[in-house]
């Protein structure tokens, strides 16, 4: 039986719904700590509140509208996310203070929790249920690639203009997000569906039970690369690494984005055991490398090996986390799997910043390793052994 198409219309529109929402985050949290101290001069610990109060947002957004998408409706709860984020962008124009901009930076944030849940949503409906796998991994890449341009463009513009242009510029790509929003189709629920509440909220049903456990293991993969996100260019400054620095995590994207497509097509025929494992061994590999590199080859390799490691098992576990729950459950279990997410990269590095000076970076890095290979025994316990019944019954029972 021949398969569904994957990339069709609506599948390219919500991919580039995702792409301009992680783009303008890119862009901007690579420069919004410096604009903070030039603009309002503030210190170096306010700098970094303006910065991570982001996430903060990010992750209430999520907690509120997972359980609300549904009973909103998910291409409203869309529009509605991309409305708001290109309106919280224009107030960086009214900033006037530092207290001001964490004010804007954590609405900001609570947009893109908003339209980047309901996008994850609205695909995970959207891919052929015989393709989750792969088409969670084709998706996935408008983040890689919003990572690699991101930083590069916010940079750039910082070096050839000043910050005025690099928050217009912001405001001209949440636009183009929300003309591509309006013009998605997304297959609703039935309102009348008897676990639709309408638009009840309850602190009782703020995550979705059946994604926990693969959501606990991304919190723990996603602390590994936390640890590599927040502290290589220092480490490699230490190592006297720098320039190859500077290429890290342009390898890493270039090996997400060529092995994405053939491990999200090897999980939906072989099921998620034969990917996660041996992506967890890859991380591990990456980080012993990273610990011990001396020379920028064995840095790049570093790179590498984490991205195939962390970069196919982010993707990976996503596509887990869709599958064990019901159709109407997505929307939750969506939110869900990033509120770990976010939480990993948001609070890991100050957790493991807490750490560095006792140890420093080669032993941390050993560490994490260590974490990586933890992975594959909490898999294994909080889904692996129960893949094979899981893999045979329909979703969400």
């Amino acid at each position: 039986m021949q398969s569904a198409p994957l990339w069709t219309r609506n599948f390219l529109i919500v991919s580039g719904v995702n792409f301009f929402l992680c783009l303008v985050f890119y862009m901007l949290i690579v420069v919004v700590g410096a604009y903070a101290i030039e603009a309002y001069q503030s210190s170096l610990s306010e700098a970094g509140l303006v910065a991570g109060i982001f996430v903060i947002g990010t992750l209430l957004g999520r907690l509120i509208i997972g359980q609300l998408i549904d009973s909103l409706g998910r291409k409203r709860t869309m529009i509605v996310g991309m409305v708001v984020f290109a309106l919280t962008t224009c107030l960086y124009f009214l900033s006037h203070s530092v207290e001001t901009l964490i004010v804007v930076r954590f609405l900001h944030g609570l947009a893109l929790g908003v339209g980047s849940t309901a996008a994850g949503t609205a695909v995970a409906h959207i891919i052929p249920p015989d393709r989750k796998a792969e088409g969670i991994g084709h998706y996935s890449l408008s983040t890689t690639l919003a990572s690699a341009i991101g930083p590069f463009l916010g940079l750039w513009l910082l070096q050839h203009a000043d910050f005025t242009w690099i928050f217009a510029s912001c405001l001209v790509i949440a636009v183009l997000g929300l003309l591509a929003a309006t013009g998605l189709e997304v297959p609703e629920i039935d309102p009348s569906h008897k676990e639709i509440r309408g638009l009840e909220f309850s602190f009782g049903r703020l995550l979705e039970a059946k994604a926990i456990p693969v959501a606990a293991v991304t919190f723990l993969g996603g602390l590994c690369y936390a640890s590599v996100l927040a502290f290589i260019n220092v480490y490699a400054a230490e190592l006297d690494l720098v320039t190859a620095a500077s290429f890290f995590f342009i390898v890493y994207s270039v090996v997400v984005l060529c092995s994405r497509p053939v491990t999200g097509r090897l999980m939906d025929r072989k099921g998620s055991s034969v990917v996660v494992y041996p992506c967890c061994v890859l991380l591990a590999a990456g980080l012993i490398l990273l610990a011990n590199a001396h020379t920028g080859t064995a840095l790049l390799a570093a790179a590498a090996l984490i991205g195939l490691g962390f970069g196919n098992l982010q993707s990976a576990l996503y596509a887990v986390a869709v599958k064990v729950v019901a159709p109407h459950r997505m929307g939750l279990a969506t939110s869900t799997f990033f509120i770990f997410m976010d939480g990993s990269l948001g609070f890991g590095p100050y957790l493991l910043g807490l750490t560095i000076s006792r140890m420093g970076y080669r032993n941390l890095y050993w560490s994490m390793a260590a974490l990586a290979v933890l992975c594959i025994g909490a898999f294994y316990l909080l889904h692996g052994r129960h893949a094979a019944r899981l893999r045979a019954a329909p979703a969400g029972n």
